[in-house]
């Protein structure tokens, strides 16, 4: 891995871009006037619509700049692939609960939110993710934000805020992806930042939610001087939680900035940005199966509020982490304190020549302080005494425990329902930088060449402390347990004075290096009704990763502390694992405009999948890595929008091969030997409106997936704590937590008045059946809920907003203990489960000008 050396390429590409600013400034300054614009039917595209042109244009207007190597963007109605964009009112009006969550609003897209405001489980239909998000790719200003979609404990939205500085967000899925940017095969979120204006524009709102949330945000765009503009912004907030664990839940904000220079030919935009945010990482809790898919309230627990965290098992000391142990706090959550910066700079040089410039560096910290799911619970006197080690128990000599609460209340009950989980801290840091240069050339009339070269570097350094199982009630707001017993005439501690069972299983340190280079072409060719486009990658992937070798060791010396008499230690010894691969994608799309209304598309490509620090080069070899995942992908669709009605359909079959099943323990560590199967998947996509009368629109988004997994004839081994070890075959399974389908309905009615206007709406969104992992044996159910929101616009200035999620209350699953293969419900019905959250109101009083 030569680090210096793509350094210098990465500074060397940043240097020609500066170069080329300036060279375009002075070229700018010598011209008496602007050059003519070129007559339209010699144009490729048309050129990107300004900002309140975009507003006002009809959907199939609005022109969008991902996923396309047009200069100034596509029309929508152009574009061979499927492609979602929100306005920032829009994007309010979805009312997301994360940035993951607002990926609701494209078809086929299926974020897990029910985990907090970071850590989704990033899902699209047809791609068989299964958690994280392997197939998904955040974008600011059209560069990825990290070099690798995922990592263990890290997927991209979890270092993207959504504020007033978001102008829109454009959202892809499959089609060209697979050549622009990192080469994303699955799905692909742009957030485009606002700018400043030449006269003064911005707003700031105050927003109160009955969960106990505080929040703060405002923007202000600015002209600094002629043909410069900057913008400030951001947002800072406070919030019990809807499942309050006794202190901040979520806390922190961000900041924004950004500088613009106008150019006649082009222009240059700089943006910075500072996140420091803390988010609760939502744990599941108890819940009763009654049949199949069928669940229900646990005694005690309400599912829609109740959280194990509490301030009581809040503050921990954890000897085990790396380097001579560590103290950890549940209220940091899965949160980040991130920095980025970047700039985008567009040319056309003339005659045919455009050129574009994207660069980004960012990086910080991406933590986890959160507890992890074990074995159902159970009564302290069966934990202590009756069940059995694989299933969670101690089996313990019959009356020789004496458990109590460790912060005092006396002796625990034997009849006290009990639970151990992993009190996990994951020390995450994260570097980053890319740059993506294009030059394009019209090589005659409606057809443009552009090539491309992409260069990415980045790294990641951890240390993990996994395990740490801490004996604790089962109840909401858990208090820990310490327990010692007598055998033989000695006093053995079963914990330490926290409560923790162990202090640790999978203590270790790892420090990756990785760089990718890729070249693409890219041909567009208009004629008359048609646009064809054809574009290839070549790319290179080069990572290395180094995790430390462990070793138990006895702590204290102490054979009768059972906590810490093996603690995987690392022991001064390194396993390196080098990962080195190429490959070639590419994608081939057609588009016919059937009238200036409507278009019909076909689109084939085939993309390949690299694999990660943690998920292909940790616990392999140099040379006996995963295969790369391949994709290939086919898909069709038609395109309308009259007066009436607005429709986007889109259907698809992707098939997928090279998967990886890497089977752990209920503590998450890795056991056996990886295997890989395929899948096969057919779907439908759908998005649409219809206006039957003014200021009435009922939209809808919609999919159908037919999705399963292949090549793998044989019985899959696991290993499962709750239902007992078994093995399982997969071959035809429905594809893990995706829901065979899913719509959102969405009727919403304005009313003018003299001083302004009000629209209501509501959001009726259906679940359909979904599972928990690749054996389909733990179903998830099917589920509804019902959001609602009210906005007033008084004047020019106000503007006062009312929106409520799950109104209804109603009890839904994404997620059941993800650390049990297989069956995750016990033979008394209780499964460890994550439900939604209950209803949440909030109102914002914002003034705008």
């Amino acid at each position: 891995m030569n680090k210096q050396g793509i350094t210098r390429q990465l500074l060397a590409a940043a240097i020609v871009t500066a170069l080329a600013v300036s060279a375009a400034q002075a070229q700018d300054a010598t011209q008496a006037q602007p050059a003519p614009a070129a007559p339209a039917n010699q144009q490729n595209n048309a050129p990107a619509p300004a900002q309140g042109d975009q507003k006002a244009a009809k959907t199939l207007d609005q022109v969008v700049v991902t996923g396309t190597s047009s200069a100034g963007g596509i029309r929508k109605i152009d574009a061979s692939y499927s492609i979602v964009s929100a306005n920032a009112e829009q994007i309010r009006e979805a009312n997301p609960k994360s940035t993951a969550d607002l990926l609701k609003i494209s078809p086929g897209m299926w974020p897990e939110s029910t985990g907090g405001q970071t850590g989704a489980n990033i899902e699209i239909a047809g791609f068989p993710g299964g958690g994280d998000a392997p197939f998904f790719t955040t974008q600011m200003m059209g560069s990825p934000l990290y070099g690798m979609p995922t990592l263990s404990f890290f997927e991209t939205t979890s270092i993207f805020r959504l504020d007033d500085t978001v102008e829109r967000a454009e959202i892809l899925q499959g089609g060209p992806s697979v050549v622009y940017g990192d080469g994303q095969m699955g799905a692909t979120a742009n957030f485009i930042l606002k700018q400043g204006t030449d006269v003064p524009s911005g707003s700031f709102g105050v927003t109160y939610s009955n969960e106990g949330l505080w929040r703060y945000e405002g923007f202000l765009g600015f002209k600094i001087a002629d043909k410069w503009y900057g913008s400030i912004g951001g947002f800072y907030r406070d919030s019990d939680g809807v499942r309050s664990p006794g202190y901040s839940a979520d806390k922190g904000g961000q900041f924004t900035a950004t500088l613009s220079h106008d150019m006649d030919n082009g222009s240059l935009v700089f943006y910075a940005r500072q996140l420091n945010d803390r988010n609760q990482f939502i744990t599941p809790i108890p819940l009763i199966q009654s049949g199949s898919d069928n669940f229900s309230a646990y005694p005690g627990f309400d599912p829609l509020t109740s959280t194990y965290y509490s301030k009581d098992i809040q503050h921990v000391n954890l000897p085990g982490y790396p380097g001579g142990g560590t103290s950890a706090n549940l209220a940091n959550g899965r949160g980040a304190k991130f920095s980025f910066f970047g700039f985008n700079f567009d040319y056309d040089l003339g005659d045919g020549w455009n050129l574009s410039d994207k660069f980004l560096i960012d990086g910080g910290d991406v933590n986890t302080n959160a507890l992890f799911s074990g074995t159902n619970p159970a009564s302290l006197n069966d934990e202590l005494y009756n069940l059995g080690t694989d299933f969670g128990g101690f089996k313990l000599p019959a009356g020789s425990a004496t458990a109590t609460y460790v912060n005092g209340g006396g002796a625990v009950d034997p009849n006290q329902s009990v639970i151990h989980q992993g009190w996990w801290y994951i020390h995450k840091h994260l570097k980053n930088i890319n740059n993506d240069f294009r030059i394009s050339k019209e090589l005659f009339e409606g057809n443009t060449l552009t090539a491309g070269l992409y260069l990415a570097h980045y790294t990641d350094d951890d240390a993990w402390n996994l395990g740490n199982q801490m004996l604790m009630t089962n109840t909401p707001n858990a208090k820990p347990i310490k327990v010692s017993y007598q055998q033989n005439g000695q006093t053995y501690q079963l914990t330490d004075y926290q409560g923790l069972l162990d202090y640790g299983s999978y203590n270790i340190t790892e420090s990756g290096r990785s760089t990718n280079k890729a070249f693409y072409l890219s041909d567009s060719w208009r004629i008359d009704r048609w646009l064809i486009d054809a574009s290839a990658r070549v790319e290179n992937q080069d990572s290395s990763l180094r995790v430390c070798n462990l070793t138990n060791v006895n702590l204290d010396g102490n054979p009768l502390t059972l906590y810490d008499n093996a603690v995987p230690v690392c022991n001064g010894t390194f396993a390196t694992t080098d990962y080195n691969k190429t490959h070639t994608s590419w994608t081939f799309g057609v588009n016919y405009e059937l009238a200036d209304n409507m278009s019909v598309y076909f689109r084939a490509n085939k993309g390949a999948h690299f694999g990660d620090f943690d998920n292909a080069l940790r616990g392999n070899t140099t040379g006996n890595t995963p295969p790369l995942q391949k994709i290939q992908n086919f898909e069709g669709g038609f395109k309308y929008q009259s007066k009436y009605l607005y429709a986007d359909i889109s259907v698809y079959h992707r098939q997928f091969n090279g998967l990886p099943y890497q089977p752990t323990n209920g503590e998450g560590v890795p056991v056996g030997t990886p295997l890989l199967y395929g899948s096969d998947s057919k779907g439908v996509n759908l998005a649409g409106a219809v206006t039957p009368i003014d200021n009435l629109k009922l939209q809808l988004v919609a999919n159908y997936l037919d999705g399963h997994y292949s090549h793998y004839s044989a019985c899959i081994p696991y290993v499962n704590q709750v239902a007992g070890n078994g093995c399982a075959f997969i071959d035809g399974v429905q594809l893990q937590r995706q829901p065979k389908y899913r719509y959102m309905f969405t009727p919403s009615y304005k009313i003018p008045f003299s001083w302004g206007d009000i629209m209501a709406f509501v959001t009726y969104t259906y679940v359909g059946p979904h599972t928990q992992d690749q054996s389909g044996l733990q179903q998830l159910g099917t589920y509804y809920t019902l959001d609602f929101g009210v906005v007033a616009n008084i004047q020019q200035n106000w503007e006062l907003r009312m929106q409520g999620t799950n109104v209804t209350n109603q009890l839904g699953l994404t997620e059941s203990n993800s650390r049990i293969f297989g069956t995750a419900a016990g033979s008394n019905g209780v499964i460890l489960a994550r439900p939604m959250e209950g209803r949440e109101v909030n109102f914002q009083v914002k003034y705008k000008f």
